[in-house]
């Protein structure tokens, strides 16, 4: 199961949450947001960040979050920094999508792209699925009118019982350390993306309950073989 901690704003925390295990960081590039974090502070952390195979960082992912930017700055703020993923976590359509895939594939075919969506009814869920086929994965979070992502609400996990794209997925809004196994069995996705649930204050998280979640993961993992999805090929 993948697990991405998103809301990252201190080297220290990237550090210590790398090393617990996790197989993404996420970085929110978005300024009106609470946890929001400079190109250059990212750039800082990413590269203070050991890059030894014996402390397992060279597979990380370090994903930016951007919200309804042009395609320029997110290709840009990626050169700049040393992300090598981008989430869209706005109103960014598909062909956005397509085209923005094109111009990360030449700055570095391996960058991985997410499209979130944030969901309130079946409606949105085939929605997301338009964007299956463009995208590495698509990530599904609680809908809130006035606010785009780390609301700590949850959707309705039952309505996900039976979503399957043509991508991975992963689930987000309102994950905790102790939900995630009900979670996990309610919607078996491939992955999970938790920032709040795992927080002191917004960008200050809280390593015993990070650490908390990613052990409940594992172990919900470790004794439950059929919530194990296979990798989707694109």
């Amino acid at each position: 199961m993948y697990i991405k901690i998103c809301g990252i704003t201190k080297l220290d925390q990237a550090r210590a949450i790398a090393q617990m295990g996790a197989d993404a960081l996420g970085f929110i590039c978005v300024p009106s947001s609470p946890r929001y974090i400079s190109t250059s502070t990212i750039g800082q952390i990413i590269s203070s960040l050991p890059k030894s195979q014996s402390e397992q960082f060279v597979d990380l992912d370090l994903i930016g979050v951007f919200l309804n930017t042009s395609a320029a700055e997110i290709c840009h703020n990626i050169e700049s920094s040393g992300l090598n993923g981008v989430q869209l976590h706005g109103d960014e359509s598909p062909e956005f999508c397509d085209r923005l895939r094109s111009q990360l594939d030449r700055i570095n075919p391996n960058t991985k792209l997410i499209k979130a969506l944030r969901v309130k009814d079946r409606v949105g869920l085939e929605r997301a699925k338009l964007y299956s086929d463009i995208v590495d994965v698509v990530l599904l979070d609680a809908y809130d009118p006035q606010i785009a992502g780390g609301t700590g609400k949850a959707i309705d996990w039952q309505m996900l019982r039976d979503f399957c794209p043509h991508c991975d997925w992963w689930l987000a809004g309102g994950l905790s350390p102790e939900n995630v196994a009900e979670a996990i069995a309610l919607t078996s996705p491939n992955g999970l993306d938790v920032s709040s649930g795992v927080e002191l204050s917004a960008g200050d998280k809280d390593l015993d309950k990070v650490e908390r979640f990613i052990a409940n993961v594992k172990r919900t993992m470790g004794a439950n073989s059929k919530f194990a999805n296979p990798t989707h090929e694109k």
